[in-house]
């Protein structure tokens, strides 16, 4: 890798990818199967759960498009890093990654061709750690 910031990004959306893949099962029954301490969502928000509102995804649909927003601050020392777009099958759909300097956590992703079925939404927090959330099309 040409830069730290370019391999710790490719591990954090492989990181994110094998964790929603292994996950996948886990999140099919109930959001409290999940790891504690692993992956936060709404109903499962762990040590974070004065966090939920500013760090969970929210998704919107649009047409073809899922756009996921965090409402979240954007500072050097408190950000979110990235966002991630996945399948239910853990195949990464398409990621943003963030800068402390980016006004605000939104992005835009293309849903495949046809989608239909069960998708997550990560955000991953520089302090709060790794959100999800499952959402249908």
């Amino acid at each position: 890798m040409s830069s730290r910031r370019e391999f710790l990004t490719t591990t954090l959306v492989v990181a994110s990818g094998v964790a929603i893949a292994r996950s996948a099962p886990a999140l099919a029954g109930s959001s409290s199967a999940l790891p504690a301490g692993l992956i936060y969502t709404v109903g499962n928000p762990g040590m974070w759960s004065k966090k939920v509102g500013g760090h969970a995804p929210l998704v919107s649909i649009e047409g073809d498009e899922a756009t996921i927003t965090t409402k979240h601050s954007m500072s050097e020392k408190h950000y979110i890093v990235r966002h991630t777009l996945v399948a239910a099958d853990g195949t990464v759909i398409s990621a943003k990654t963030f800068y402390p300097s980016d006004e605000e956590p939104v992005s835009s992703h293309p849903l495949p061709a046809g989608a239909k079925g069960r998708f997550y939404a990560t955000s991953f927090c520089n302090k709060h750690d790794f959100w999800v959330t499952e959402f249908n099309v």
